[in-house]
């Protein structure tokens, strides 16, 4: 059995963690295994060089098995041992990664190892264990576990962060690759991709040395025109070595002239589609802020991840950059809701700023980044909203929100007015001069607020509401939130051409899916032909 990952206890502040996490997986390596693998040989055989504090294994494009040892000389010995593979008609590129394959001789009958699951359920799965639960707050707890990702996946995405860095190490010995975003925000879902940034603020900071003599020594360094140029060109040498020397990296693209260059390319081992930036530390501390509000209350993880699951089955979220609101964006729109409570649940950001000690202060690019770090400085109100409570009301609020004149500041925690005409505005936790759902146009925000009546209409119904007591052995009628999640939801809820149209009455569009499920619920005798719909 493998021992279960994740940090230990006394790791509390975000830092601390993404630290353990980091450490843990420069002791990692990630092998390609046999489909059929002998566990305890597997086990015997690197435990020669030093002892496994953890292990675990999964599928993505064959076997592939997670070993963190106890010690970094382990690995060491490890590499000692393993050859540079012999290739016919090709040349092997003599790169020594800690990504390695595991030739295996001899056949037999092994046990199967237990797989830690890399992706999210279906949503078919997912409604029927939604269907299975007795309230709508079991059901949120559960989508939340079911979604989430899990302490393997976890070490999985900082191991990748940690086999990129060996790559750029080469050119900057002293960087570091953190992940970002929803890695490590709190709220990540399975399947996410990677974002991640080459951080070398550690290097600049670690040369500002004087000497008592009043002479000093400086490097001798190439200079560019601007800190993008400069930034450009480091991506564009770490995307090349990705691209000819990073093992299972694929699908290399460099995007140099985006507003925040990157380069994006999937790393097959493990599954994950990666965008690496560089010194994106605004975005590391929105990441930051995001942990702290899902670690001081868990209806707010609850929350965010089932409004995004709503939002992603109907399309108001989706994977391709376009005019849809961003799970960012969304997220955000439920930390400002949470704070409307009465009493908050949320405090806002400027009272966690206020809240910060001396070593907290921030400023990035002339940018007041301070948060808080010790959680225990906060005071949370004594709110005991239900979480259908909550869900009925997020609905109904942003149903009935005066998107046309007000925008949205998590900062301030209130409505202000608009400063400018975009269709969604939501301040920029950080960068208060931007807008983050810049690219929302008005035809994906009324489909939002259309849904969201729906929705809220929807958890008034007692058929919704409660889960029905005549369902058979073999099938549990979608109720409560599932039955948010059934596509009958958006029969005509979107604007079908770009000519403004009147809106049926929500009642109307959503009979069928009410009949629907009063029939699913019915009786046995139902299945044998009768046509008694309760209406």
């Amino acid at each position: 059995m493998a021992a279960s990952f994740g940090v230990s206890k006394g790791s509390t502040s975000f830092q601390a963690i993404q630290e353990e996490r980091r450490e843990q997986a420069e002791r990692s390596v990630l092998i390609s295994c046999p489909a059929k693998i002998n566990e305890k040989k597997f086990l015997d055989e690197l435990s020669k060089h030093g002892t496994i504090n953890k292990h675990f294994f999964y599928s993505s494009y064959g076997t592939y098995a997670v070993v963190e040892f106890s010690s970094r000389e382990s690995i060491a010995s490890l590499k000692e041992s393993t050859n540079i593979p012999a290739v016919q008609h090709e040349s092997a590129v003599p790169f020594k990664s800690r990504l390695l394959s595991l030739k295996q001789t001899g056949s037999g009958s092994h046990p199967i190892p237990n797989f830690q699951e890399q992706s999210p359920p279906s949503i078919n799965d997912l409604n029927k264990l939604l269907s299975e639960q007795d309230s709508i707050d079991e059901q949120l707890q559960c989508l939340t576990k079911a979604l989430q990702l899990t302490e393997e996946n976890i070490s999985l995405r900082f191991l990748v962060c940690s086999l990129l860095r060996d790559i750029a190490g080469a050119y900057f010995p002293e960087c570091i690759i953190r992940p970002f975003g929803s890695t490590v925000n709190s709220f990540g879902k399975l399947g996410c991709d990677l974002d991640m940034f080459l951080d070398l603020d550690g290097i600049y900071a670690s040369n500002q040395k004087t000497q008592g003599s009043g002479l000093s020594l400086e490097y001798q360094v190439k200079r560019g025109a601007s800190e993008r140029v400069v930034t450009q060109s480091i991506l564009s040498v770490i995307g090349e070595c990705v691209d000819k020397f990073g093992p299972g990296c694929v699908g290399v693209q460099k995007i140099l002239q985006a507003r925040c260059p990157l380069v994006r390319f999937a790393h097959q081992p493990s599954g994950f589609q990666c965008d690496l930036t560089a010194n994106n530390r605004v975005a590391m501390k929105s990441s930051e802020l995001l942990f702290l509000y899902g670690t001081l209350d868990p209806r707010v993880r609850q929350l965010v991840f089932s409004v995004r699951c709503w939002a992603r089955v109907h399309a108001i979220t989706s994977s391709i950059p376009g005019a849809w609101i961003t799970n960012f964006s969304l997220t955000v729109m439920v930390l400002f809701f949470l704070q409307q409570r009465s009493p908050p649940i949320l405090p806002t950001l400027d009272q966690l700023m206020g809240l910060a000690g001396p070593s907290d202060n921030c400023v990035i690019e002339g940018n007041d980044c301070t948060i808080v770090s010790d959680l225990s400085k906060i005071t949370m109100q004594s709110n005991t909203d239900t979480l259908l409570k909550l869900l009925q009301e997020f609905f109904e609020y942003y149903g009935n929100f005066p998107f046309k004149k007000s925008s949205i500041n998590i900062r301030k925690g209130k409505e202000e007015i608009k400063p400018e005409a975009s269709a969604l505005y939501i301040q920029n936790p950080f960068e208060i001069t931007l807008n983050i759902s810049k690219n929302v146009n008005a035809t994906q925000l009324e489909r939002f607020v259309v849904l969201c009546r729906e929705s809220a209409w929807l958890l008034q119904q007692g058929e919704v509401l409660n889960r029905s007591s005549n369902q058979t052995a073999d099938s549990v009628p979608a109720w409560g939130f599932a039955a948010l999640l059934l596509p009958s939801v958006t029969s005509g809820a979107g604007v079908k051409s770009r000519r403004k149209r009147k809106l049926e009455p929500a009642s109307s569009r959503i009979k069928n899916l009410l009949d629907s499920l009063k029939i699913k619920g019915a009786d046995t005798a139902a299945k044998k032909g009768s046509t008694n719909h309760r209406r």
